[in-house]
């Protein structure tokens, strides 16, 4: 094993031996990843053979952090089908060993993490992205404590993936949910059930799920999980939780979405980050008398609103993600900050002064968590060490300025990302360009099918 960065905890031979002591009846264990759109790739694996995982690793190819949103291979940056796909060394995640309490057999699961440079860097996985980012900050002796917040619509269960979505019918009340009724524990009790497994499942898989809330559309609901100080858990989190819903949704009959925009008229569904930073006596250097926070938070602000729109591409991955961003649906149209105010970017929530934090309100619930943490934490290190002040907070409803320098479209993100110096020194050069090639392929595949709305225009032409 040639790659080990130092954030990155691999499982061992002895924490496979005693999940298996415990749990006896497994039959296989399935090593798994999250890739670039959060669709769980990986390999099923006997129990007799799983073993081999914790001592030697196992070979899956690079390009599987390389797909688009279909699962195809479209070569980015020469990777794929130009090098003949060649294999990494992945390793187990150590304490993501957990039972499938979804599945009707007794099967388990574990992240694997590429930690091999036999050919290419490491660096192609997004979770060494994210550890590469970390490492920046040991020379300013800083932690983190940091929870996701994750909004997804449920739907009826369709019978083609060509079909539209339909906002979920109760299986309570045996109706479709109608109106806007954020915050409504009636919504909460109708699928009671389907969140009451959610919480369970999350129990067992140690996915430290808290709150649950209804959210601003029907079917639209929100999963907080709770701080940790570890910034690669908190992702690896994240990206579990969203399995854990989906499968969940199957189990009840249902799917769960993390779609930014499904339904035009309705809101979008984001994924929210807070996240605060302790020095070296555990004192939160956010803390302060004033409700916006401390100089440091200043400074972090300042980072972020400098990166966001170079960012805003792992923000806002695909092309409609761009339509969650629209005035007074509490979603950005900015990057303005501010205390205890939803419709800014970057919100300080009202708290006690250890608690003070920075709420990222601007990725699409669908994006890479990996990926969403080392972009806000990269801006936030180049925030810190250069002390870049931030504009005025505002206390006023910011969704009335847009700002026209915000990107409206997938095209113009890529265009920032690939030229953006500042990602190519936090990410790799590297890995800015494999990126950038990955979304510009996908969006050509994407415009190469005939959309509806051509056949309903321009058909009798």
């Amino acid at each position: 094993m040639t790659l080990n960065y130092n954030k990155v905890s691999l499982g061992t031979l002895d924490e496979f031996n005693s999940f298996f002591k415990n749990n006896p009846n497994i039959k296989y264990v399935d090593a798994i990843l999250s890739d670039l759109s959060g669709i769980i790739r990986g390999k099923r694996l006997p129990i007799n053979e799983a073993e081999k995982l914790f001592k030697s690793g196992i070979q899956f190819c690079y390009s599987t952090f390389l797909l688009d949103v279909t699962g195809y291979c479209p070569d980015a940056a020469g990777r794929g089908f130009s090098d003949g796909d060649p294999d990494a060394t992945y390793y187990p995640v150590a304490g993501t060993l957990k039972k499938m309490p979804w599945h009707k057999d007794s099967l388990a699961q574990v992240l694997i993490t590429i930690q091999d440079e036999s050919r290419y860097s490491s660096i192609v996985d997004p979770r060494n992205v994210l550890a590469k980012v970390l490492e920046k900050f040991d020379d300013l002796k800083l932690s983190f404590k940091i929870a996701f917040e994750l909004e997804f619509y449920l739907f009826n269960k369709r019978k083609s993936i060509l079909e539209k979505p339909i906002s979920a019918i109760s299986n309570e009340t045996n109706r479709k949910s109608e109106g806007t009724q954020v915050y409504g524990m009636r919504e909460l009790d109708e699928f009671y059930e389907f969140l009451e497994d959610v919480n369970k499942f999350c129990k067992i898989q140690n996915i430290p799920a808290t709150t649950a809330s209804s959210e601003f559309a029907p079917a639209q609901f929100e999963i907080n999980l709770k701080h940790t100080d570890e910034a690669l858990k908190a992702a690896d989190d994240a990206s579990l939780l969203r399995r854990v819903i989906k499968e969940t949704a199957i189990k009840h009959d249902y799917e769960a979405s993390f779609l930014s925009k499904p339904f035009v008229n309705e809101t979008g569904s984001g994924m929210h980050v807070h996240l605060s930073i302790f020095d070296q006596d555990n004192k939160n250097i956010f803390a302060s008398k004033n409700e916006e926070g401390s100089e440091q938070l200043r400074f972090a602000i300042g980072g972020l609103q400098k990166t966001t729109y170079d960012n805003f591409l792992i923000f806002a991955p695909n092309v409609n993600s761009y339509r969650r961003f629209e005035p007074d649906q509490f979603v950005p149209v900015n990057n303005s900050w501010g205390p205890n105010n939803r419709s800014v970017a970057f919100r300080i929530p009202r708290s006690d002064n250890n608690a003070k934090r920075i709420e990222h309100r601007v990725a699409g619930a669908e994006a890479n968590s990996y990926l969403v943490l080392a972009a806000i934490l990269s801006g936030i290190h180049l925030g810190l060490i250069n002390k870049l002040e931030p504009s005025k907070f505002r206390i006023d409803n910011a969704c009335a300025d847009a700002d026209p320098e915000m990107p409206k479209t997938i095209e113009m993100s890529i265009g920032l990302f690939e030229n953006s110096e500042f990602c190519k020194s936090y990410y790799s050069e590297e890995y800015v360009n494999m990126y950038s090639d990955l979304k510009r392929k996908e969006l050509k595949s994407f415009y190469s099918e005939i959309s509806d709305i051509e056949y309903k225009w321009y058909l009798n032409l």
